[in-house]
């Protein structure tokens, strides 16, 4: 895996990484409901504040938004 800096991107092309990442299947935001708006804000927060990354897996030629441990 190889990560990608968010400061590295478009702002159009973070943007478009971060709503697919929030329209998957599964992706959790806790008991309520947010606004898309909203979670796409959450996550950018996150990448900005270093408690998120983006990573380019080679072998599936995949990019995803993963917590910061």
């Amino acid at each position: 895996l190889m990560d990608i800096p968010w400061t590295a991107l478009k702002p159009e092309i973070l943007r478009a990484m971060v709503e697919e990442f929030i329209t998957r299947e599964g992706t959790d935001y806790g008991a309520r409901e947010a606004a898309f708006d909203t979670k796409v804000e959450q996550v950018l927060r996150l990448l900005r504040e270093g408690k998120a990354k983006i990573v380019f897996d080679s072998e599936t030629e995949s990019v995803d938004i993963r917590e910061v441990r």
